[in-house]
Formats: C-alpha cells, sequence, structure tokens
C-alpha cells in the first residue's frame, strides 16, 4: 500500500521541512514511531506532502512548494494542514495519507475532499513532533496528534490496527489492546448539530439527521444534545495553544512570509498569550473539562455531528489585516474539531454526500 506523508512527520533520508526554507535541508536520519509501524505493516511511503508554513495557517500554501488546490473546484480550499494528504488520497495518488490534527487538521480536508479521516484518542499511537530535536513544550504534547486519512473507513480501521499500540520513542503511547468490547445493546447517540450554535447548512444538516434515523432504525436511541462547557472549552485551548505561540512568536515569524503571519496574528489578537499562573490554571481547567466529557461520553458514547456545519470555504481563508470580525466567523465552524482535540477523544469523519457541489462529512467522536 502506497502512502503519503505529511511534511512535519520525520521519514528517514527526507528532509523535513515542515512547508518553510529554514528547514528545507533538514534531512531526517529516522522514521517517527507512525512511518515505521506503516513500514513494518507493509506500506511503502512514496512522497512528503505539501502544508501551511509549520502547519499554524489557513493558507492551504508553503513557501517550498506553492498552494495545494481542492480537486473538487480549485477555488475552494482543499481544508487545514493535512489537506495534502487529503488531496492525494482524494484524486487516487495513494490508498492512505499520514497527518496531524490538533484541531481538525486531518478531519477538515477529509470533508472538503469527501475521504474520510481518523483522529485517535491522545496515547493511541505513538509520534514524535519534535522540530530539529527540540522536544514541544505542553500543549504541544497533550493536543496534537497524527492520524491517517484514507478513501473509506475500512481503510482507517486497517491503519488503526497497524499505528496503535505502544512505542519506546513516545512514553506517551499506551499499551492497551486495539479493540475493546463489543456494545452488548442499543446506544444513546448524541446528536451534536450545531455545537457553536453558528448556524448550518441545510443539506449538512439532512445529511446528519439521515443518518441519525438510519441508527435510530438500528435500534438505538438518539437524542440532540449540547456538548458540555464549550465557551469554557474554547477559551482554555485558545489560551493553551497561544501562550505557547506568544513565547515562540518573535522567533516562529522570522520563518513565515507576511501572508502566512496575517492567520496567527489576527489569532493572537482575539487570543492574547497568557501569564505563567493563567497558564496553570489552564492546564487545570483541562483536567476538568475532560472530567465532565468522561460522564458526557457515558451517557452519550457516540456523539454524532457535522465536521463542518458549513459549505466549504473559499481557497483563500486569510482575511485582510484589519478584519478581524471575518476571522471570527472562520472559527466556530471548527468548534467540535477543536473540543475533541482539547479533550483528546478519538473523532472520525466520513463523507455524507454533497452540500452546494461540494464535499460534505459527518464526524462520529466516542
Amino acid at each position: 500500500m502506497p502512502f503519503t506523508v505529511k511534511e512535519n512527520i520525520h521519514v528517514a533520508g527526507w528532509a523535513t521541512t515542515h512547508g518553510v526554507r529554514k528547514f528545507r535541508d533538514h534531512v531526517t536520519e529516522a522514521d517517527s514511531p507512525p512511518v515505521r509501524r506503516l513500514r513494518a505493516a507493509g506500506a511503502i511511503p512514496i512522497g512528503h506532502t505539501n502544508m501551511p508554513d509549520l502547519a499554524i495557517s489557513s493558507d492551504p500554501a508553503s513557501q517550498l512548494y506553492g498552494r495545494t488546490y481542492n480537486p473538487w473546484d480549485r477555488s475552494k480550499t482543499p481544508g487545514a494542514s493535512s489537506s495534502g494528504d487529503g488531496v492525494a488520497v482524494a484524486v487516487g495518488m495513494v490508498a492512505l495519507g499520514l497527518g496531524s490534527d490538533s484541531g481538525g487538521s486531518v478531519r477538515m480536508p477529509a470533508a472538503f475532499n469527501g475521504v474520510a479521516a481518523l483522529k485517535p484518542s491522545y496515547g493511541r499511537f505513538a509520534a514524535d513532533h519534535r522540530i530539529m530535536g527540540q522536544e514541544p513544550m505542553l500543549a504541544s504534547q497533550l493536543i496534537p496528534v497524527d492520524g491517517p486519512i484514507a478513501r473509506s473507513v475500512a481503510d482507517l480501521r486497517a491503519a488503526y490496527e497497524a499505528l496503535a499500540g505502544a512505542d519506546l520513542e513516545d512514553p506517551r503511547a499506551v499499551p492497551v489492546p486495539a479493540c475493546g468490547p463489543r456494545p452488548t445493546g442499543p446506544l444513546k447517540v448524541g446528536i451534536v448539530a450545531d455545537p457553536a450554535g453558528a448556524g448550518g447548512h441545510p443539506q449538512i444538516r439532512a445529511a446528519i439527521d439521515e443518518a441519525a434515523t438510519a441508527l435510530e432504525r438500528a435500534g438505538h436511541a438518539v437524542e440532540e444534545v449540547q456538548i458540555p462547557r464549550l465557551p469554557e472549552t474554547l477559551e482554555c485551548y485558545g489560551k493553551l495553544i497561544m501562550t505557547e505561540f506568544g513565547v515562540k512568536w518573535p522567533r516562529i515569524r522570522k520563518l513565515l512570509t507576511e501572508k502566512g503571519a496575517q492567520h496567527l496574528d489576527l489569532f493572537m489578537e482575539r487570543t492574547p498569550h497568557t501569564e505563567l499562573a493563567e497558564f496553570l490554571e489552564q492546564t487545570g481547567a483541562r483536567l476538568g473539562i475532560q472530567r465532565d466529557w468522561a460522564k458526557f461520553l457515558d451517557s452519550y458514547p457516540p456523539l454524532l455531528g457535522a465536521t463542518c456545519p458549513q459549505p466549504v470555504p473559499g481557497a483563500d481563508l486569510l482575511p485582510d489585516d484589519t478584519d478581524a470580525e471575518s476571522h471570527a466567523r472562520m472559527m466556530p465552524a471548527g468548534a467540535l474539531c477543536t473540543v475533541t482535540s482539547l479533550v483528546g477523544v478519538p473523532a472520525v469523519s466520513v463523507p455524507t454526500g454533497f452540500a452546494d457541489d461540494m464535499p460534505q462529512a459527518s464526524s462520529s467522536s466516542a
């Protein structure tokens, strides 16, 4: 099985460039754990895939390799930072793409290109997110995970079985069985149609309702729910991520083009980095949110919602420098992806049809 690898995941003998000129000659000596596990299962890496500079911009372009295009419509975005793998899988270059996700970065490209993706739970897959040998800071240890993009759920399952498991290179990865006990009876399914209250496209809502009806016909109980502590969760995510970015921002900005820095400039205006005491308080808030989610998922083991409740946006997601309001409207669409990343629960995005002649997807979390 040929597979592609996102430009920020190490493959032995290849440069891990992160999309920027600074690292174009940084050749890696060893595979990262997920690449090594896929090789051991017989898969063959055939190339790195394009991503935004340092995976921190919504603009689907890198200063090294240019723009990634959505194969359904070049005027639409191909998704978040793992868009190169999403496109490679969608057009049939490969059967599998290996990306990373810290708030929707494998799920959004899957949704916008008409394929499937898995964001594993924290500790399920081993990973190595060091840059030039430097270990990531706390939020960058807790939130980002590597995950597969494929054309079918069956292919995702095959990738999952190869990737799951402990590894000495990553002490976070847990040595537990790949599969738990099967449910013994009907489940209570929570429907999260519009988690942030930002509204949704009627065709996307119709696809969610159709999936809910199919679950009801299969004997499961379906109930529309609100996820716990959403505003607090989004605030916690922003403060943890942006405080770390704020510390490193003077060095990071030098690596980016001026346009590529706009996205983060606006995000930092809305969520400025905090002082040490506030950052530490947010690490405690995250634990409380996880505790509430554990109780929530005990009542509703699977959740069903839209990966993105809005149609595929245009390719140029970067607003003008002064258009903070436009930037703010972009964020609620990914709320379900954001909160599941902070909490560390698994989520899968699967195609459910089309909205405005572009692919759409539902997301299931558990």
